[in-house]
């Protein structure tokens, strides 16, 4: 199988190509029609095509593989561990379904789950799918007011819960969570489900709560619903510019046809296979490579509830790899960052066996330098960047390690765009731009199945967020480039390029350099104003465990690395040591709000802010430097 050739036939006859690959997915009716276009703008796969998606995951592997181990559920926040096979998880979800069914849920229903990283979160997602019901995972820990936003957006029958996540050795209560938010609500559903965990119980209410198991107890267990290629599987929620969240929907067709495509041709995963997704349900990567694609591709999924440090030591990544022979994992670079400021010699790898991995794809955030040279040292196997997004549900470039000679990986790119993918780069005008030279990242319509097309009750945002900036195109909102030979580099996003004296710089590359000094754990740098330059470059840093460095002295050598590796027009002069740097739950650093605090602008506090109070601790220190 042939890159070259393979990209081509994608291109040239998309219908064709993709018409193929819906072949390999067990379908209750083979789509008549492969491609629509849609009202608003967009096209929608296998509109007509009869399928389930709970029956792909599940269902279907009940006779060749049903008591191979579907999900190795491992929490070292709360020491426990549980194997549970196909045949164990298709007997859960049934009889989950089954209940969801008695209490009134059907097809094209909505559910939205609150919950951590518990098995029966996944059971939830199934069972949701099963009955042709639409769930919308909410992270575990969001604010009340932000799930009822959503609440109120997806108005949902029921809401399922936890009684508490668990957060290092913290215990956060979700279900006041919940409580609160459908008092703040408009929508009220009619029930709450509640899964008790022993070391924190929830109070219930009699007229709205029921307990997870004792509701299951009279209830029979439920078959698959047909469903459309066209129909709704899951609405994801993620930021809006406006601060509205986007309802972004992921269909049943499309999104099997391209996790069987991407689990199989991009990842490399063969049935039997041990997958770690090592993220969250409430985002992206966890719908689709924790539990849809390793499930739908016959794989066991490692299902982890815990933090890649403190849980108990920074060796918890490389414990769960030896303990259940992991082929292959993904994680945001964020992850292996903090388990290399704990331990930046690796030498905790070093009581572990890893030889059962093939590679390590990183996404989410730039895969800077120093953390790739890390790990390809420490691992001595392919560390592969890669770069998707929630819109699209799976990855847009990168080798094809399914494929006899996958692309060569260039550091500092994502690699090159997988088929389906016509990736561009242009101008502000929408001109296509030379080899090397910055623009915006769009993409070609139509773009493969798989990515959303719509957002929730709100067709013409979907349109006006990603088809009418560059019309013919789908707006990535990254900045980058491609090679001569077509490797794609994400340089951020568009708002992470300033302007010092007229000239267009891009964060991303400084904080590239900035990264590789050996003193540096993870860094952050962001554009100040300038009376004189309109902006300069600004890092905050943090140092790796262990350090002792003076920060004038560190200052001075970053300031010069700068200088030597992007010019002195990038006007790099300033670098202060911050303990820790605001990030979401998910890992990614919030440059916006660090941007927003410097110029002194109001902002409103990110609900995926993983700790608020950090924002007044990097207020304190930019003051204290001088520096807004």
């Amino acid at each position: 199988m042939g890159y070259n050739d393979e990209y081509r036939a994608a291109q040239q006859n998309p219908e064709a190509y993709w018409a193929e690959q819906a072949k390999r997915i067990n379908w209750f009716k083979q789509p008549e029609t492969i491609l629509k276009k849609t009202p608003n703008g967009t096209f929608c796969w296998y509109p007509d095509g009869e399928l389930n998606s709970c029956y792909l995951a599940l269902d279907q592997h009940l006779h060749s593989r049903g008591d191979q181990v579907a999900l190795y559920y491992d929490s070292p926040a709360t020491d426990s561990k549980q194997q549970i096979t196909y045949r164990e998880l298709h007997q859960k979800v049934a009889l989950f379904a089954g209940t969801l069914k008695k209490l009134g849920v059907e097809k094209g229903d909505t559910v939205v789950i609150y919950m951590p990283m518990i098995p029966e979160a996944a059971v939830a997602m199934l069972a949701c799918a099963r009955l042709g019901a639409v769930h919308s995972v909410v992270f575990g820990g969001f604010a009340a007011n932000e799930m009822a936003i959503r609440i109120d957006d997806a108005k949902p029958k029921l809401i399922l819960t936890a009684s508490c996540g668990i957060e290092f050795d913290k215990k956060i209560a979700y279900k006041p969570l919940v409580d609160k938010a459908i008092d703040l609500a408009t929508h009220q559903p009619a029930y709450t489900i509640v899964c008790q965990r022993p070391m924190l119980q929830a109070e219930m209410n009699p007229e709205r709560d029921l307990d997870w198991y004792a509701c299951q107890q009279d209830a029979e267990p439920a078959d698959c619903v047909p469903v459309k290629g066209s129909d709704p599987l899951y609405i994801l929620y993620t930021s809006g510019t406006t601060g509205a969240p986007k309802g972004i929907v992921r269909d049943n067709g499309g999104h099997a046809v391209a996790l069987n495509y991407a689990l199989h041709n991009v990842y490399g995963m063969n049935p039997g296979d041990v997958w770690w997704g090592a993220s969250d349900i409430g985002w992206v990567v966890g719908h689709s490579f924790i539990v849809y694609g390793p499930l739908m591709g016959g794989c066991s999924a490692i299902f982890f509830e815990g933090k890649p440090i403190k849980t108990p030591d920074a060796g918890t990544f490389w414990r769960v790899i030896d303990e259940y022979r992991v082929n292959s994992m993904f994680c945001a670079p964020t992850a292996f960052r903090a388990i290399r400021k704990e331990d930046p010699e690796g030498e905790l790898a070093q009581k572990y066996d890893l030889s059962s991995l093939n590679w390590v794809f990183v996404a989410g955030e730039k895969l800077d330098s120093s953390t790739y040279q890390w790990l390809d040292g420490l691992l001595q196997v392919p560390v592969i960047d890669h770069w998707w997004q929630t819109e699209t549900g799976w990855p847009m470039t990168a080798p094809m390690m399914g494929w006899d000679n996958p692309s060569a990986a260039r550091l500092g790119s994502t690699n090159k765009p997988i088929p389906g993918y016509d990736i561009q780069v242009v101008d502000g005008e929408g001109q296509l731009v030379e080899p090397n030279e910055t623009g915006n990242i769009v993409v070609t319509l139509p773009m493969p199945p798989g990515v959303a097309w719509d957002i929730w009750n709100q067709p013409q945002r979907f349109t006006d967020s990603y088809l009418t900036a560059f019309p013919g195109y789908y707006h990535t909102g990254d900045g980058g480039f491609k090679d001569e030979d077509g490797y794609v580099y994400i340089t951020g996003r568009t708002d992470d390029v300033i302007n010092v004296s007229g000239h267009r710089l891009s964060t991303g590359e400084m904080e590239e350099v900035v990264s590789s000094h050996p003193a540096v754990a993870e860094c952050a740098v962001i554009g100040v104003n300038d009376a004189l330059k309109g902006q300069v470059p600004a890092g905050l840093i943090v140092l790796k465990a262990g350090v002792e460095i003076d920060e004038s002295q560190l200052q001075a050598e970053l300031v010069q690395m700068v200088r030597d590796q992007v010019g002195a027009l990038a006007c790099f002069r300033r670098a202060i040591v911050v303990q820790r740097l605001p990030k979401t739950r998910s890992g990614k650093i919030l440059r916006a709000i660090l941007r927003k605090i410097a110029a002194s602008d109001e902002y409103k506090m990110p609900s995926t802010i993983d700790d608020e109070s950090i924002l007044a601790e990097i207020t304190e220190m930019m003051d204290r430097a001088g520096m807004r």
